[in-house]
């Protein structure tokens, strides 16, 4: 059990339960990360023999790439918990994996996200808001598209090769920074190694087949991304600053279950598979509804929020 459960969490679990839900599994960590890579491996291998010109096969299997590669990191937020696989060897594993081919340092992740969860909603603690100006309804489009997402996400880890932008990285010991900057380092080298490749070879499988969809589709990944937390109140109650998501079965399983976005952060260390059955025992726990939405509800929530806050500013100007 991690020892940076939400603050009060335990009032709606009951510990005996919680520990039975916190049980790993290697054969479930199997299933859903080996069915999630067969199905990436049947859209690679469907752009790499679709005919050229034959655009109504290859956009849908384009489309579906990217969303498969998007939505990996769901997979690599797992795995730095420890949660996917009960070895921990095998979650670091597939972490680097997963986060060089979603341009995410695995590690450089996993330390920056422990500082999100013991500090959820905190604009001077939480490392997904220091930094980050207050979003505009237009700011906020730029980063749902993925553009604005990007940018920041390839400047952070080239500037972090150069050992630069890390002053703010509380969360990190001196051990750890130099432990991102080689991080970055080899994320960079493979990169260069991987572009020099395919001018020689004079191919573009590498961009088709990982960078293009990678970069185009990051929308469809984001609505979980953004849907879990903007818009909620600054405020360290995990059960009012953060959704839940609701979605088909289907979302579940490309979203490895990170749609039960509350009882994940109520309790990090119960496993991917485990969430539906510990979301039902807190909404049976609490003497008040987990807050949930729909996905498009939630970005209907969220852009209602923003225009508030714009008109709010153009009020204050």
């Amino acid at each position: 059990m991690d020892d940076w459960l939400a603050r009060g969490a335990l009032k709606a679990v009951p510990r005996e339960r919680l520990r039975a839900l916190s049980v790993k599994s290697d054969a479930k960590g199997w299933l859903q990360a080996g069915s999630f890579l067969a199905a990436l491996a049947v859209t690679t291998t469907g752009l790499i023999l679709t005919p050229p010109g034959a655009l109504a096969l290859w956009l849908p299997l384009f489309v579906a790439q990217g969303i498969l590669l998007n939505c990996l990191y769901a997979g690599q937020h797992e795995l730095s918990h420890w949660t996917v696989f009960r070895t921990k060897p095998l979650n670091d594993a597939f972490g680097a994996v997963f986060g060089f081919l979603t341009l995410n340092p695995f590690l450089t992740d996993r330390w920056a996200h422990f500082a999100h969860h013991r500090e959820t909603q905190n604009p001077e603690k939480d490392s997904e808001l220091i930094g980050m100006n207050p979003f505009t309804t237009a700011s906020y489009l730029i980063n749902l598209v993925g553009i604005d997402f990007w940018y920041r996400r390839v400047r952070m880890i080239l500037r972090t090769a150069a050992g630069q932008g890390l002053e703010a990285d509380y969360w990190l010991t001196a051990d750890q920074r130099r432990t991102v900057i080689a991080e970055a380092r080899v994320h960079v080298a493979l990169w260069l190694a991987i572009a020099a490749v395919s001018v020689t070879l004079r191919t573009w499988l590498a961009v088709e087949l990982w960078a293009a969809p990678l970069l185009l589709l990051k929308v469809f990944h984001q609505l979980q991304n953004t849907g879990e937390h903007v818009g909620m109140p600054h405020e360290s109650n995990i059960f009012t600053n953060t959704r839940t998501l609701r979605g088909p079965a289907w979302m579940r399983w490309l979203m490895w279950n990170m749609s039960y976005h509350t009882a994940h952060h109520a309790f990090p260390g119960v496993p991917f598979h485990a969430l539906p059955a510990l979301h039902a025992e807190i909404v049976a726990g609490l003497d008040h509804p987990v807050i949930e939405r729909g996905y498009l509800e939630a970005q209907r929530e969220i852009l209602t929020w923003l225009a508030g806050e714009d008109a709010r500013r153009r009020a204050a100007a």
